[in-house]
């Protein structure tokens, strides 16, 4: 029975740790992972251009996404930037009025933050060179 009623007081720190723990090494799991899948790919992709530098042809691209460019795009597209844009102004709205209701209007200025980054989003879209 002892040793029960000292796990009970230990039971409320152990389970934060234990969490934190789990977190960490969920999210290291999944950058080994990641690194393992690109080990492959550009394993992989070496070969397929040793061979064909061997049989003298082109040279094949490399993968899409290997280098990380699959994701920088993304954020360029005009589609991407006003949602966005209109995503950030509109929670910036949405907590000024929060505020303004509930906290006051000298609180309420905090609002502008992400209403300006999303004022940031649009205006960058909208001066914003046409594609070509």
């Amino acid at each position: 029975m002892n040793a029960v009623s000292e796990l009970k007081h230990v039971m409320p720190f152990l389970i934060p740790i234990i969490a934190i723990i789990m977190g960490i090494g969920l999210a290291m799991m999944g950058l080994w992972a990641d690194h393992q899948r690109k080990a492959r790919l550009l394993e992989a992709a070496h070969a397929e251009r040793m061979r064909a530098l061997e049989q003298g042809r082109d040279l094949p691209s490399l993968p899409e996404g290997l280098l990380g460019t699959a994701r920088q795009g993304r954020a360029t597209e005009p589609a991407e930037q006003l949602r966005r844009g209109l995503m950030w102004l509109l929670v910036g709205a949405a907590l000024g009025i929060a505020l303004w209701v509930n906290k006051g209007p000298e609180r309420a200025t905090f609002a502008l933050i992400p209403a300006a980054v999303g004022l940031a989003y649009l205006l960058a879209l909208r001066l914003a060179p046409a594609p070509r």
